[in-house]
C-alpha cells in the first residue's frame, strides 16, 4: 500500500459518503413533503463534512481486504464494524440519531443505517468480484 492508495481510498469515501448521505436527504424530504423541509447552511455543511468523515470510517477501514491471511467474514465484521462505530459516533456529535425520542427510532435509525452499508458493501463486493474475473479471463487467453 502507498500513499496513492490512501488518498485514492480517502477520495472515494468522501464521494460515497456524500452521496449517501444527500440520498437520505432526498429520501427524508419527500417522506415528509419537500415543501415542509427547509435546511439551514450549518446543516448543509455537517452534511457533507459529516458524511466525508463517516464515508473514511468504511473506506479506509477497507484496507483490512489486502489481509489474506483473514477470512473473508472476519474482514468484513472488521470493515463493517468500525464504519458503523465511526458512523454512529458522527450521527450522534452532528445530532443525526434522534437521542431524545426514546429507543424505537434509534432502533429505526440504526436500522436504516445497516441495510444502506449492506447494500453497498454488495455493490462493491459484486464490482470487484466482476472486475477480477474479468481480468482473469484476459490472463485466460
Amino acid at each position: 500500500m502507498n500513499l496513492t492508495d490512501v488518498i485514492e481510498r480517502l477520495a472515494l469515501g468522501a464521494f460515497v459518503g456524500c452521496f449517501i448521505g444527500l440520498l437520505v436527504a432526498v429520501f427524508i424530504s419527500y417522506q415528509a413533503g419537500p415543501q415542509n423541509i427547509t435546511f439551514k447552511g450549518t446543516d448543509i455543511i455537517n452534511l457533507f463534512f459529516g458524511c466525508i468523515v463517516a464515508g473514511w470510517g468504511f473506506s479506509l477501514t477497507g484496507l483490512i481486504y489486502d489481509r489474506e491471511d483473514l477470512s473473508l467474514p472476519v474482514q468484513v465484521i472488521f470493515q463493517m464494524g468500525i464504519g458503523m462505530i465511526v458512523l454512529f459516533l458522527v450521527a450522534i456529535y452532528l445530532k443525526w440519531m434522534p437521542l431524545d425520542f426514546g429507543i424505537g427510532p434509534i432502533i429505526t435509525w440504526i436500522a436504516i443505517a445497516l441495510v444502506f452499508g449492506v447494500v453497498f458493501w454488495l455493490g462493491f463486493y459484486i464490482y470487484y468480484y466482476l472486475l477480477a474475473r474479468d481480468l482473469n479471463n484476459k490472463l485466460k487467453n
